[in-house]
């Protein structure tokens, strides 16, 4: 299907930190090796992030024992500090991601156009796994 016609998955969760916070844990690549993976059967070994409208990122997702892995690269569109990130993946699907601030918390909403080969289900579900695993990182932080 189209790019255009690419059915929407919307994801989302409850930090208890404020927004700039929560950016800088979602940003910084140092940051971003310790909570993006779906499970504990995987890591992120590898981040790099230029943050800003036409700069790149690349994300390496692996699995522990060797057996697979992926980078997860894109261009950001639009960056709005403490609120909004846009970006397109390399294979052309779209990702908004909202950081709205409610009180000394943050939610977090990611949008993304799903890929034709995994299931819906299969794919929100990995999503959410990996904004779980953003939270618990985030709130072990004082």
């Amino acid at each position: 299907m189209p790019a255009t016609e690419r059915k929407t998955i919307s994801v989302e969760i409850h930090v208890e930190f404020p927004v700039e916070k929560v950016w800088e844990f979602w940003t910084q690549p140092e940051h971003i090796t310790h909570w993006n993976f779906a499970s504990d059967e995987w890591h992120c070994p590898y981040a790099e992030n230029d943050i800003r409208p036409g700069g790149r990122f690349s994300w390496r997702m692996e699995a522990r024992d060797g057996s697979a892995g992926f980078d997860f690269c894109g261009i950001y569109k639009q960056v709005i500090p403490h609120t909004k990130i846009a970006y397109t993946l390399d294979d052309g699907r779209k990702v908004d991601i909202d950081f709205s601030r409610h009180e000394q918390a943050t939610r977090v909403t990611e949008t993304f156009e799903a890929e034709d080969v995994h299931a819906e289900e299969m794919q929100r579900s990995g999503w959410q796994s990996i904004l779980d695993n953003f939270k618990r990182y985030v709130e072990s932080r004082t």
